[in-house]
């Protein structure tokens, strides 16, 4: 009998979700076959067998958490599945032929409840909804369960309890209504009739909300705000990009241009590259920039390693590489670790400006946003309209000052109206 346990994950990830399992019950499994995908706080992440044999047990459902180290599927490694019903045929074969049609008539509708018994058994529930269904008094043959297979999960315990309770909420308050006399029409918060649909934060969703909220309890986060006249990148890149394209194979995008403007307003102000411990500074003498992504099931920050010794093609092949892997789920733990600096655009999505938040323990962070044809003030006599974007910089006031920040910023914005500059930055 082998087990399938969940692996070491990371330094700081002990449990996971389970996503989705890739092999049922009775399945034979090759060695190094994927058996289950696990959601963690970052990253989701394959199980593999690491014996051949049959899938014989799941002991967690799809939705249950699990912790590292804990046995989550077992197999059998001679690679033979049991096999229940061939002993029940051979018990009511063994019946005397004088009671052959007797038998026949009695025995196998209690052959058929054998067969059921431990089916419903063996799919019945996942350990963490019979948990919940024993704490709530809940029996699982009353629970109603859309899995095809017929298996109650803990979110189904969940909903039929709601439910119930909602019910005898509505039974409880239909009484009293009876009894007493006519109250106002409730809120259409407190109506049950209006139509809702709950639906259950993934893993990496709950990670977000909980570390944007810690970031706004613990960090003194204060956001300044400038504007960028993009006419000097966006001819560069109109005259440079056919041939970039040629000699890279790489599209020579806005991403390059900031991360290195980044890069040497950190080397100028090196408060913003640092994060604290305790009671110590951390100033970091490397430059892991990270680059915000939408990906299918939320926000994640891939990092560009050593963006201060890449050329701009270099950002850019990292920037597509990553991502790529973030739109099909397929970023490691190591792609995201490790930032000291991090970059948003949301002018990607059309926001004009917002607040971004601090990516902790980070102290700074830069939003990028639309570019957008405005009307400037070149001289007291000339108005021009020129390609504007308004840049946004977050930082945490513990240990950036205004002055610092409002000078990072300052020097981002010169550099990309002036993009040979970069050059000579590195």
């Amino acid at each position: 009998m082998g087990e399938i346990k969940v692996p070491e994950l990371a330094e700081s990830i002990s449990e996971g979700t389970v996503a989705q399992w890739l092999k049922q019950v009775g399945d034979f499994v090759e060695k190094g076959d994927y058996i289950v995908e696990l959601e963690t706080d970052k990253v989701n992440v394959e199980i593999t067998a690491e014996d051949s044999g049959v899938l014989t047990e799941l002991l967690a459902g799809e939705g249950d958490t699990v912790q590292v180290g804990e046995t989550i599927a077992r197999l059998t490694a001679d690679g033979q599945a049991p096999a229940p019903k061939a002993e029940v045929k051979e018990e009511v074969k063994v019946e005397e032929p004088v009671q052959q049609k007797e038998a026949k008539e009695e025995v196998a509708p209690a052959a058929e409840a054998k067969e059921e018994v431990p089916q419903k058994q063996w799919l019945i529930a996942s350990p963490a909804a019979r948990k919940a269904a024993r704490e709530r008094g809940i029996k699982l043959d009353e629970v109603p369960t859309a899995d095809p297979l017929g298996r109650v999960r803990k979110h189904d315990i969940d909903s039929f309890a709601s439910q119930k309770t909602a019910e005898q909420k509505a039974d409880a308050k239909a009484q009293s209504a009876r009894q007493s006399k006519p109250v106002p029409s409730p809120t259409v918060s407190e109506n049950s009739d209006k139509p809702v649909e709950r639906v259950r934060m993934s893993r990496r969703r709950q990670t977000i909300a909980n570390r944007l909220v810690e970031v706004q309890q613990t960090a003194a986060m204060l956001t300044t705000f400038n504007e960028v006249d993009m006419t000097a990148v966006m001819e560069l890149r109109k005259r440079r990009k056919d041939k970039f394209f040629e000699q890279h194979d790489v599209k020579l995008g806005f991403m390059s241009f900031f991360t290195k403007a980044v890069v040497a307003a950190l080397k100028k102000y090196p408060l913003l590259n640092a994060e604290i411990q305790g009671n110590e500074l951390v100033i970091k003498k490397f430059y892991d920039i990270g680059i915000a992504v939408s990906a299918p099931d939320g926000l994640v920050v891939p990092v560009v390693r050593d963006a201060d010794r890449k050329t701009f093609a270099g950002i850019e092949g990292s920037i597509l590489e990553l991502g790529k892997k973030a739109r099909d789920n397929k970023l490691a733990l190591g792609d995201l670790q490790g930032g000291t600096f991090t970059i948003t655009n949301g002018g990607v999505f059309g926001s004009l400006m917002s607040t971004p938040i601090l990516n902790g323990p980070q102290v700074g962070i830069l939003g990028m946003h639309k570019i957008q044809t405005r009307p400037v003030a070149i001289d007291e006599d000339r108005i021009e309209n020129r390609p504007m974007m308004y840049i946004a910089l977050s930082y945490d006031h513990r240990i950036v000052d205004g002055k610092e920040a409002v000078g990072f910023l300052v020097t981002v914005k010169e550099l990309l109206e002036d993009p040979e500059t970069l050059l000579l930055e590195g």
